[in-house]
Parts: C-alpha cells; sequence; structure tokens
C-alpha cells in the first residue's frame, strides 16, 4: 500500500494502550492497540519502544491485508460472524445516513 501515514499516541486511561490513526488518500480508520508488558520487554531488548512496537505491527498488517475483500472472509476469522451479523444489519439500519 502506498502513502499510508500511521500514527500512534498512548492512551490516556490505559498503560501500553495506544490510540492509532492510520491514514491514506482515501481516508482514514481509528483502532485501540494494546501489547502486553512482556511482549514490550521483548521488543525493548533490541531498542523499541512500545509505541514504535505498535506501529510496526500495524504496517505489518496493512502490507498483508488486502484493501478490499468478499465479506465471506470475515467468516474465516471470525466464527461468530454469521451469529452477529444480523444484529450489526439491523443497527446499520436505524443508523441516519446508511443509506438504507
Amino acid at each position: 500500500m502506498n502513502d499510508i501515514a500511521i500514527s500512534v499516541t498512548p492512551a490516556a486511561d490505559q498503560t501500553l494502550t495506544f490510540d492509532v490513526v492510520v491514514r491514506d488518500a482515501r481516508g482514514e480508520s481509528r483502532h485501540r492497540v494494546t501489547i502486553e508488558a512482556g511482549e514490550a520487554e521483548r521488543w525493548a531488548k533490541r531498542g523499541a519502544e512500545p509505541s514504535d512496537c505498535v506501529e510496526a505491527a500495524m504496517q505489518f498488517l496493512l502490507d498483508r491485508e488486502p484493501s478490499a475483500f468478499d465479506m465471506r472472509v470475515i467468516r474465516r476469522y471470525f466464527r461468530q460472524f454469521d451469529d452477529a451479523f444480523p444484529g450489526y444489519l439491523a443497527r446499520s439500519r436505524r443508523r441516519p445516513g446508511s443509506g438504507a
């Protein structure tokens, strides 16, 4: 993916938790990412700060995750998708501006 900016900010309310904003030409997405203390210590031995680890992990995912996918792919990663989806669909229909 080209021209992606990843911004990582420590969350004010939790240790080893970060607010991440991913921006590209199409817009931005926001994520809350945590790192376990042991994982942070593991990478600190290589000179990496926890925020560096989070940014690198996001870049790893973005390099591998397609920007477009078929909805059926979701079910491969989340078994509960078929059971949960009707509730999400109903909420989407009630939201103003949802196009439904």
